[in-house]
């Protein structure tokens, strides 16, 4: 698949076919997801691959907006390790960027996924400290390892629409707003 066309063509799956995706599919996925770009090369993302059917149904007691996780193939957790991060915390500041570069990596694990035919849907964790902390504890994370987002993925079951053109000029500020 041509780079362009899998960046407006992928779309979020909820429905999934009943079969496995290969290792080596996964790991050539999560391939692509650790060459995403991260802040000061720190590349502090962890992905944790969730293939159970019970913990795939248990997610959904921690962010309910993955009800349909307990019919996918399998689920990435990508978590940033905030003790690799690129962070600030003195004069006054403090941050890290973590879940931006977790979020990238997510998206180019979704297009890697798309452009084999796998169907994926993002679902947040992080900022939402409830369902970081639920994570934490349903998976066993270490205290430095913040879930950032939850992959659904599976062969697709359904083809999403495609919407109208998201092309919108009036999003699109020259020079000055």
């Amino acid at each position: 698949m041509e780079l362009y066309q899998g960046l407006l063509t992928r779309r979020s799956v909820r429905k999934y076919q009943d079969r496995k995706i290969p290792r080596q599919e996964l790991e050539e996925i999560i391939k692509a997801a650790q060459y995403a770009p991260s802040a000061h090369n720190k590349q502090p993302w962890e992905f944790l691959v969730i293939e159970d059917r019970q913990t795939l149904s248990s997610l959904r007691s921690v962010q309910r907006w993955t009800s349909f996780a307990k019919d996918a193939s399998c689920a990435i957790i990508v978590c940033g390790n905030t003790e690799q991060t690129f962070r600030r915390d003195k004069d006054g500041e403090k941050w890290d960027y973590a879940d931006i570069d977790c979020s990238l990596a997510a998206q180019n694990l979704m297009l890697a996924a798309h452009s084999k035919g796998i169907g994926s849907c993002f679902c947040g964790a992080s900022p939402m400290p409830l369902v970081v902390d639920g994570l934490r504890k349903l998976l066993d994370l270490p205290q430095h390892i913040r879930p950032v987002a939850i992959i659904i993925m599976g062969y697709p079951d359904e083809q999403p629409s495609q919407p109208a053109d998201r092309y919108n000029p009036a999003k699109i500020h020259w020079e000055k707003w």
